[in-house]
C-alpha cells in the first residue's frame, strides 16, 4: 500500500493520523506512507519523531480576526495546489487520507482532480466546510459523533470512532498499577481527591487563569491539583506562584504544575475529576478512561465545534459542561458539587465510558483496504 496522509496543526489532528499511519504499517511493514503538513505547524516535529517522512505545504487558515492577512491567501492557495499536484504525481499514491489541518485541502482536492480514492476521517461533531466539500468527491467518510448524516452522503458514512494513543485504549486493563505508578512520579498523596486539569499540550489561558486563580479553594478545601499548563503558560504561572508554593507547606503539598504531562494514562487513571476543553481527541480518550469530566470548550475553534462536542456528551449525562466565559465564576462551585455527589460522580463516569470506541484504528484501517482492493 501506498498512502498519503494529511492534515495537522494541533495534536487533535495528528495522533489520529499517526494512529492510522501505525496501524497500515502493523497490517503490511512494507507499506509506505509519506505525511503532508503546514510547514511551521506541529506536525512537522511530530509525525518525523513518529517515524515517517513528512512534507510541508507554506498554507494558513482564513484569518477572521485579522481580514487584511488574508491579501495573499489566494497565491499561497495557488502554490500549495501546485506543490500539492507535484506530490501525489511523484509518490503515486494507492489512497490519500485526509485528517484535517491547514493542509488538507490542497492535497485531498488535487488527489480527487487526479481520480485518485480519498477517504475522509472527521473528528467532530461539526464537520467543518472544507471536509463538507471534499466529502462529495471521498470515496468513505470516518466519523466518530452519531447523526453526521446532516453533513454528509449516509451511505458514504462510517461509525469508527476516533484513534487515539494506545496506552489509553487499554487504560481500563491497568487502572491500579497506573495509579500505583503515578502517585509516585507525581509525588501526590494517596487518599486525597484529585483534580486533573489540562488544556491540551498547548495549554488553555482561561483554564490556567480560573485554576491560578482559585488555588486558595484547593488548598482550602485539601483537594490535590495534578495541572498541565501548556508550554506557553508554564513559565509566567511558575513565576507568580513561586511565593505561594515556597511560603505554603500545604500548597506544595497540593499544587502540582507541569509544563507538559507526558505519561497521560498515568494522569488519569490517579484522578477523581479532569477539567479539560472539549477537542475531538480529547474527547474520544476521555470516553475510555471512565472519570466524571468538566468539558469548557475553547470559543476560539471554527464554528463553535467544541461546544457541540460537548453536548454530544452533556445530553447523554456522560459529562458536565461549563462556558468559557463563565469559567472563573461557576468552577469552584461545580467541583463542589460534584465531589460531594458521588452518585453523580458514578453516573458520569459510567455513561462516558460507554461510549469509548477502542478499536477505532482497526476500523479505520478495514475501509482503506477496501477502498483499495476496489
Amino acid at each position: 500500500m501506498r498512502a498519503i496522509i494529511s492534515g495537522g496543526g494541533t495534536g487533535g489532528h495528528i495522533f489520529p493520523a499517526i494512529a492510522i499511519a501505525n496501524v497500515i504499517k502493523a497490517h503490511d511493514n512494507t507499506s509506505e506512507i509519506l505525511f503532508v503538513g503546514a510547514e511551521s505547524k506541529m506536525e512537522m516535529q511530530k509525525v518525523p519523531q513518529a517515524g515517517y517522512k513528512i512534507v510541508g505545504l507554506k498554507i494558513a487558515g482564513f484569518q477572521r480576526k485579522k481580514l487584511w492577512k488574508n491579501i495573499t491567501l489566494p497565491y499561497k492557495m495557488i502554490a500549495c495546489s501546485l506543490k500539492a499536484k507535484s506530490i501525489i504525481k511523484d509518490f503515486k499514491p494507492d489512497v490519500v487520507i485526509g485528517v484535517g489541518g491547514y493542509a488538507s485541502w490542497a492535497i485531498l482536492k488535487q488527489a480527487q482532480n487526479l481520480n485518485i480514492p480519498t477517504l475522509l476521517q472527521e473528528q467532530n461533531s461539526l464537520a467543518g466546510k472544507s471536509n463538507q466539500i471534499l466529502a462529495k468527491k471521498a470515496k468513505k467518510i470516518c466519523v466518530a459523533y452519531d447523526g453526521m448524516d446532516k453533513f454528509f452522503e449516509k451511505d458514504k458514512i462510517v461509525f469508527t470512532g476516533n484513534p487515539i494513543r494506545k496506552n489509553i485504549t487499554f487504560l481500563q486493563d491497568r487502572m491500579a498499577e497506573l495509579k500505583s505508578m503515578a502517585i509516585k512520579e507525581f509525588g501526590l498523596i494517596a487518599d486525597k481527591k484529585t483534580i486533573l486539569v489540562t488544556g491540551g499540550s498547548l495549554g488553555a489561558g482561561t483554564i490556567n487563569k480560573a485554576i491560578e486563580n482559585h488555588l486558595q479553594y484547593f488548598i482550602d478545601n485539601d483537594i490535590q491539583l495534578l495541572w498541565q499548563t501548556g508550554k506557553f503558560y508554564y513559565n509566567g504561572i511558575i513565576e507568580r506562584t513561586k511565593s505561594l508554593l515556597e511560603t505554603s507547606p500545604k500548597a506544595k503539598e497540593l499544587i502540582h504544575i507541569n509544563e507538559f504531562i507526558f505519561d497521560m494514562d498515568k494522569a488519569y487513571s490517579v484522578c477523581d475529576v479532569i477539567i479539560a476543553r472539549a477537542g475531538a481527541l480529547s474527547i474520544s480518550e476521555l470516553c475510555l478512561v471512565g472519570k466524571p469530566v468538566i468539558l469548557v470548550p475553547s470559543p476560539n475553534v471554527a464554528e463553535d465545534h467544541q461546544t457541540k462536542n460537548a453536548m454530544a456528551l452533556v445530553n447523554k449525562n456522560a459529562a458536565l459542561m461549563i462556558k468559557d466565559c463563565e469559567l472563573q465564576d461557576k468552577m469552584t462551585a461545580a467541583l463542589t458539587d460534584l465531589l460531594k455527589d458521588e452518585n453523580k460522580m458514578t453516573t458520569l463516569g459510567k455513561n462516558i465510558l460507554s461510549l469509548g470506541v477502542k478499536d477505532a484504528d482497526e476500523r479505520i484501517f478495514k475501509e482503506i483496504k477496501a477502498i483499495i482492493d476496489k
